[in-house]
């Protein structure tokens, strides 16, 4: 196959090393509104670059991965399904839902493959705790935890461009609960808090949050984020049912200190942040895409899964902006 891929920021460029390696990938075109920033990556993969993302769709390619900028996701999408062409993009395919809903027309109308990057579907621990949820070993869920906690904040720069907490960050957590559980979620109540960095309050936006997020068979579930954990990288699950609960995520790298006597001893090597925590996940959701795109595997995240984790994400901050429960049915788009 030849890939096109848009974007070779820090996830653009850890892809392009991956697609470069996949035995079923031949030639890999590597694209960026800065191309110096993709020669340099080109150099280091073996890759081809072109002068810009232009290029992609008139190289002749036979699939094509976004990483670009989030602004650029939703006409990069159309483009590819008007080209007739299996695309993978990193999430979100847009910060709000007309965009969104305006670019998986696009894709439905064309019938053409859109797979989002939700790679948490592709990790091992979330894996291992789905199957104990559908084989029964839990029990009647009752309760699930999720953590996402971020070791520092990003660039002031970023948090008007990244949607804020609920959709940049929590709905990694919304996605996972639903496909973890196979539940859909019916209600949230979300709160924000802004105590941190004077930048957040600048980008009306928050670094701490916590939902409480009903299921449709009642079970509870909360998630909670931050962009100020000094401890190192957090991400967790925990599920708890009538006959046992198991924790997604616990390991010699999670960075937590007990404050028991006989605990654990704390993390030598916490994990400093997203792509060394998943990326495992990560080559396994584009091997994922790879096998899609030549047909010989269904999609394991297509767009309308994108939808429904944006659409939580939506009744979060309407939740929090006017404090009250918000049922899933006052979002649009479903």
């Amino acid at each position: 196959m030849r890939i096109g891929l848009i974007g070779t920021g820090r996830i653009g460029s850890f892809h392009a090393g991956v697609l470069s390696r996949h035995r079923d990938v031949g030639s890999l075109v590597v694209a960026d509104t800065d191309a110096g920033r993709a020669a340099e990556v080109a150099e280091r993969t073996g890759a081809t670059a072109a002068p810009g993302p232009d290029e992609i769709f008139t190289w002749g390619v036979d699939a094509v991965v976004i990483a670009s900028a989030t602004a650029a996701h939703a006409e990069l999408i159309a483009r590819s399904a008007r080209a007739g062409l299996p695309t993978f993009c990193e999430k979100p395919i847009a910060l709000d839902l007309p965009g969104t809903l305006a670019a998986l027309s696009e894709v439905e109308s064309a019938g053409t493959l859109l797979q989002l990057g939700f790679m948490r579907r592709f990790d091992a621990g979330y894996t291992a705790a789905r199957e104990l949820v559908r084989s029964g070993r839990l029990g009647r869920l009752h309760t699930v935890r999720a953590v996402t906690s971020d070791p520092a904040p990003p660039p002031a720069a970023y948090l008007p461009l990244s949607g804020g907490l609920y959709r940049d960050c929590l709905v990694h957590d919304f996605d996972i609960l639903r496909w973890v559980t196979g539940r859909e979620v019916v209600e949230v109540y979300a709160y924000g808090s802004d105590a941190g960095p004077e930048m957040f309050r600048e980008a009306g936006d928050v670094d701490t949050a916590a939902v409480l997020l009903t299921l449709d068979d009642g079970t509870l579930a909360t998630a909670t984020a931050t962009r100020c954990n000094g401890a190192g990288y957090d991400v967790r699950m925990e599920l708890a049912g009538e006959l046992d609960q198991v924790a997604v995520g616990l390991d010699d790298r999670t960075p937590i200190t007990s404050t028991e006597p006989q605990g654990p001893p704390r993390a030598d090597k916490p994990w400093p942040g997203f792509l060394e925590r998943f990326a495992p996940a990560y080559e396994a959701e584009l091997d994922a895409f790879v096998r899609a795109a030549r047909e010989e595997a269904d999609n394991p995240c297509d767009g309308r899964e994108a939808l429904t984790a944006l659409r939580i994400a939506e009744a979060c901050e309407l939740s929090r902006r006017e404090r009250r429960p918000v049922r899933l049915e006052e979002i649009p788009g479903a």
